[in-house]
This record gives C-alpha cells, sequence and structure tokens, in this order.
C-alpha cells in the first residue's frame, strides 16, 4: 500500500479533498489533478500570449504520453501505442480493420458496456456473428468463454473490469486460451488501466483500448490502442489521414507506405491541450506506482465492501476475492428503495457515488483512504434509515 506520506501528498493534488467531500465515482470520470490543470493551462497560455507555435513540443508531449502509457502496460515499445480519443474509436480500428467473412463470429457477454458492443454490432452488416455469452453471479470465466468458442470464433471482446459488477477477468489465461486457439483477444481496459496492473505481453491481449478520462486521471478526449505487430498486420487501414503515413512531412508525396508503427492510426491533428494534461496524470500514476495503486484499491474495496456486506438490506455484488475485483464495489439496494433517491440523499451526506442500472456503484482511487470508506459506509447506514 501507499505510505501515509504518499497518500497526504496524493490527496494534495486534488483540491476538493480539503472540501471533506468523498468522491467515489472514478469509474466515471476522475478529478483532474493540480498537475493535469497546471500542463493544460501552460499550453494554453503559449499559444495565446507566449510562444504561439508550439508544435514542436507538441510532438514531444506525445511521445512522452506513448512512453509513459507503454510503461503502464509493459507493452513492447512506445510504437505499439497509438492516440486515441476515447475507448470507442480504438476498438473500432480493430473491428473495422479485420477482414470479416459470412459466418465469422464474435465472442461478446451480457456484462458489457455499450462501447464494446457497437462496434461489433457494426459488422452484422457483413455477415459476422455475435454470440453473447450469459453471466454467472455478476461474472464472465475463462472457462465460459472456452465453452463458447467454435472453430468460427475469431475474435473474444471483454472488458477488463466490468462496469458494473467491478468483476476482473482473469486475462492471464483468456489471453493463454485466445491465443491458443488463434482468436484475436480484444480488451476495453478502461476500467482496468491506471486502477490495476496490466501487462499485455505476459497476458497475451492482442489489443487493448482504454479512454484516459477514468482510472487515467486524464481529460475527455483522450486515451490510446495498443496493438501487437500481428494484428496490426492483420488490419486494413479504413480511414486514412496525413499523420498516418511514412514522412507526414513529404507533403507532395501521395505514393508513401503507412508508417510501420502504430501512429498510421492517428490520421490528423490531435488534441494538444489534452495531450499535455494526458501526459501529466500519466507520469502521476507512474511515480506512485500502479503496483502501489493497485493494493491501495484493493485495501479501499476491501474495508467498503466488508462494512457494506455487514449493513443489513444491502447486497454486495461485486466479487470478493482479491483477483477478481480492481477499484469497483457495486451494492443492490433493500427491495424499494429507490436508487436516485438514495443517491441524491449520500451527496447530502458528502458522497458521491454512482446510480447505475438500478443499483449504487461506489470507485475509490488512490489517494481515497481507510477513513474514508468507514464514512462511507456510514453514510450508506444512515440513508438507508432516512431515504
Amino acid at each position: 500500500m501507499l505510505s501515509p506520506e504518499q497518500i497526504a501528498a496524493a490527496r494534495a493534488l486534488f483540491p476538493y479533498t480539503g472540501s471533506g467531500r468523498i468522491y467515489l465515482n472514478h469509474a466515471g470520470t476522475c478529478p483532474l489533478s493540480t498537475r493535469v490543470v497546471a500542463a493544460m493551462q501552460h499550453y494554453l497560455d503559449e499559444r495565446s500570449a507566449g510562444t504561439l507555435e508550439t508544435y514542436s513540443r507538441d510532438l514531444e508531449t506525445v511521445k512522452r504520453v506513448k512512453a509513459g502509457l507503454a510503461a503502464l502496460i509493459h507493452a513492447e515499445h512506445p510504437d505499439r501505442i497509438a492516440i486515441q480519443p476515447n475507448t470507442s474509436d480504438a476498438l473500432n480500428i480493430v473491428a473495422a480493420g479485420l477482414p470479416w467473412k459470412t459466418g465469422d463470429e464474435i465472442l461478446l457477454n451480457d456484462l458489457e458496456f455499450p462501447a464494446n458492443v457497437y462496434p461489433y454490432l457494426n459488422l452484422k452488416r457483413f455477415g459476422v456473428h455475435l454470440t453473447v455469452i450469459d453471466s454467472r453471479d455478476g461474472m464472465v470465466t475463462a472457462e465460459m468463454i472456452a465453452g463458447a468458442i467454435t472453430p468460427r470464433t475469431r475474435l473474444v471482446a471483454l472488458s477488463a473490469v466490468q462496469f458494473l459488477t467491478g468483476h476482473r477477468a482473469d486475462l492471464t489465461a483468456l489471453g493463454e486460451l485466445c491465443r491458443s486457439r488463434g482468436v484475436v483477444f480484444a480488451v476495453d481496459g478502461i476500467q482496468a488501466v491506471g486502477a490495476v496492473g496490466i501487462n499485455v505481453r505476459q497476458m497475451k491481449i492482442d489489443a487493448l483500448a482504454a479512454g484516459g478520462q477514468k482510472w487515467q486521471g486524464a481529460p475527455h478526449g483522450t486515451g490510446f490502442l495498443y496493438l501487437t505487430e500481428e494484428l496490426q498486420a492483420r488490419i486494413q487501414q479504413v480511414d486514412l489521414g496525413w499523420l498516418a503515413v511514412r514522412d507526414p512531412w513529404d507533403f507532395g508525396n501521395f505514393n508513401q507506405p503507412l508508417a510501420s508503427s502504430a501512429r498510421r492510426y492517428e490520421g490528423g491533428s490531435m488534441n494538444s491541450p489534452g495531450m499535455y494534461g494526458y501526459d501529466a496524470a500519466v507520469s502521476t500514476l507512474l511515480e506512485f506506482g500502479i503496483d502501489a495503486i493497485e493494493d491501495q484499491l484493493l485495501s479501499l474495496t476491501a474495508t467498503l465492501m466488508s462494512g457494506l456486506a455487514a449493513t443489513p438490506g444491502i447486497t454486495v455484488i461485486t466479487p470478493e476475492p482479491r483477483s477478481a475485483r480492481a477499484g469497483i464495489v457495486t451494492i443492490r439496494l433493500p427491495g424499494g428503495t429507490d436508487d436516485k433517491r438514495f443517491f441524491l440523499r449520500m451527496e447530502q451526506e458528502g458522497v458521491t457515488p454512482a446510480p447505475r442500472e438500478g443499483k449504487i456503484r461506489f470507485s475509490p482511487h488512490f489517494y481515497n483512504t481507510l477513513e474514508e470508506m468507514e464514512r462511507t459506509v456510514a453514510a450508506v447506514r444512515l440513508s438507508l434509515r432516512h431515504p
């Protein structure tokens, strides 16, 4: 876990914590740290009244972001990272770019967030069949996926951590399974990257997509796609922009090959203010260390789950084992309880969770404290007594 000194330093980066509020919706969006805000503000000041032309520095910032992301997920090289504006756009590169044939199958499940469904639903027009696996107890396991794979299965699409139940998939087992069957393993990592450790090489992940605005602590409009060289070689370029070619600065040469790196998927000019903020966010995660952040989150969620499970009428639907959860704890309220009214009552108590699908989801981050988890449990009990 993080030391008390590290937690204090982390909390200093999020000024709202001084108000006494407990924000527990990082699975929705993360507050921006002072580092992120300062980096973006400095860029805007330079573009407004300073250097004015910052493009060379912008390119260096993008390189740092890619290097930081590669370190965060243990990618082979920063060249395997393509900056993307969100998870949906990143996943669409994979879904739209693979050469599909009528009768090909994609495995999904009934827990997925829509961003990890619609890119594949869009392939029905090519005769691709989608098989939706029914989850059990809020989980989708490697055994369940193994039982659903057929000779026509071409891709398994799965969230590393499910947005509602908080179930954390065994990506290592799944990666081994997919690799052994010759099936593409495409992972929606938005609820995992920045919260728990991801090793794309060890887990044999072919493609990993993640927007930056949640656990990574970056601004909206930032994110990335990781993909292996082998998968990149199989993807047919659907969208093509001027930055996708080998030498974008050779303006008159329209017969160039595509860039050998994942830069070929970046197309045109980026969200430069966002890139400066993204750089600050990723460097902060690396500074505190993703292993320590994961340990801190698992400790926080264990305390939260224990207190909530002991609360009469509350059912915790998030799996209890450490290996099967990350930063999300979701509860089912007692029958007849209005989740929206309960949420508003919690906000009156200074705690911000998220109402989701008739349930309440709590998602702390590494700068939250055990004392805040205890206060949250007390707020839940008070809100149940006084709806």
